[in-house]
């Protein structure tokens, strides 16, 4: 018998309702007691046309910065005196059998056995090199750089009278901090406020070009170089040539914002002390760089700071876009800014930037790098082998060194504090 189905005009009415699209409501978060709606948290909005709240750009902390960077770059703080090194090594002496953390001293343990008025001879300093040059690599510093300074201790001990253990020690001690002031020491000294000075009275701004490799910090340590030339009451142009990292040019606006909050125009008879100047992304470097010289020029800006993007040292079409840069407007200083927490691979990056500068800039005497940045040096505690490694691949000085993140978190590299932090345990 055939059986005849109806369907229930309710199930019609049901499927209907289900297919009216609902409304959804905008998700809000509770934050710090207050609602807040999906727009409170953007804030990448403009305000006025990108101004952003002067609350939202600096605190009281950042504030008490003004002030604290006129002049010229403080000296790094030397870790402890020279009596202090000289009580550890005492100590070590005095109780060998104590072991401490790291080769250290323990190096000259092999000049024990030869305390009796014997004079020095090469195969007795050998071992003793040897256990050197592991306590320099140990310390970040470069192997042919320990090398370098190895044969320089030798140099000095060869042929040398031994009188007590502790005399050795001492000679040792002396022979290795001669060696590394002698390579930290500039054969050339950079005079940043002077050298500005002088291009103002030339009618021509002050050109700093900063490179290196990805992810140092050169943004970040430009902006700090920024503040100390605005403390100083100069009118700094930032170029924003980095146009190959997606948000370089924004994190440089930021910078900019906050840097004239901290210097506001009221401060400085009406006058904006940092701009940038910009094209955005995928344009020509070196042209941008040229333009923002030239407008520095007609707008009396004191100094310009050129931001490159970073870069591997192999690279080649990078590299080749760097030497154009800086063939084409020859800046007055080319730094290279490097981590000191690189060690070994600090020699590969030094070379390579500076051969691909002068290979690529088909001049017979082109500008290479001309000074050094040292970055995160607050990081590395007694690790300090990279800036003995950086400053003899180049011959050129470390000029700054960054020892946190706020503007005020920069110095001038202190030897005797690198050399002291080289050479204890």
């Amino acid at each position: 018998m055939k059986k005849t189905y109806y369907l229930s005009p309710v199930a019609t009415t049901s499927k209907n309702n289900s297919s009216k699209k609902k409304t959804k409501t905008p998700t809000v978060w509770d934050l710090g007691g207050k609602s807040q709606n999906v727009e409170d948290l953007d804030f990448n909005r403009s305000v006025d046309q990108g101004e952003m709240d002067e609350s939202k750009l600096v605190g009281l902390e950042e504030k008490s910065w003004v002030g604290q960077m006129s002049g010229s770059i403080k000296d790094m703080e030397a870790e402890s005196s020279e009596e202090e090194e000289e009580e550890e090594i005492d100590v070590q002496i005095a109780k060998p059998e104590v072991k401490k953390r790291g080769i250290g001293f323990g190096f000259l343990s092999g000049l024990k056995s030869l305390v009796s008025s014997k004079t020095l001879t090469q195969d007795d300093i050998a071992p003793v090199l040897k256990k050197m040059k592991d306590h320099l690599i140990a310390k970040n510093v470069a192997s042919e750089v320990a090398d370098k300074l190895c044969t320089s201790v030798a140099s000095k001990l060869e042929g040398k009278v031994l009188g007590t253990f502790s005399s050795v020690s001492s000679a040792v001690k002396q022979s290795l901090q001669e060696a590394c002031l002698q390579i930290l020491a500039p054969k050339r000294r950079v005079d940043i406020l002077r050298d500005v000075m002088e291009c103002r009275e030339n009618g021509r701004p002050y050109v700093i070009t900063f490179c290196g490799v990805n992810g140092v910090g050169k943004s970040t340590n430009l902006a700090k170089i920024c503040f100390w030339l605005i403390e100083n009451g100069l009118r700094v142009l930032i170029a924003a040539c980095d146009t190959f990292r997606a948000g370089a040019v924004e994190q440089l606006r930021t910078h900019c914002k906050k840097l004239n909050v901290l210097h506001p125009p009221s401060k400085h008879n009406d006058v904006t002390m940092v701009q940038l100047y910009e094209k955005g992304y995928g344009k020509d470097a070196a042209n941008i760089a040229m333009e923002a010289i030239n407008s520095a020029r007609e707008r009396k800006f004191n100094v310009v700071l050129v931001d490159t993007a970073g870069r591997m040292q192999d690279n080649e079409p990078l590299m080749r876009s760097l030497s154009k840069l800086i063939k084409v407007n020859q800046p007055d200083l080319t730094l290279f800014v490097g981590e000191a927490l690189v060690g070994h691979d600090a020699i590969d990056q030094l070379t390579k930037f500076n051969q691909a500068l002068a290979d690529y800039s088909g001049m017979e005497n082109p500008k290479t790098i001309d000074g050094i940045v040292l970055t995160k040096f607050d990081t590395i505690d007694d690790q300090v082998g990279a800036a003995i490694s950086m400053t003899y691949t180049t011959g050129q000085p470390i000029i700054f060194v960054g020892t946190g993140q706020t503007y005020t978190d920069l110095r001038n590299l202190n030897a005797k504090s690198v050399v002291q932090s080289l050479i204890k345990d």
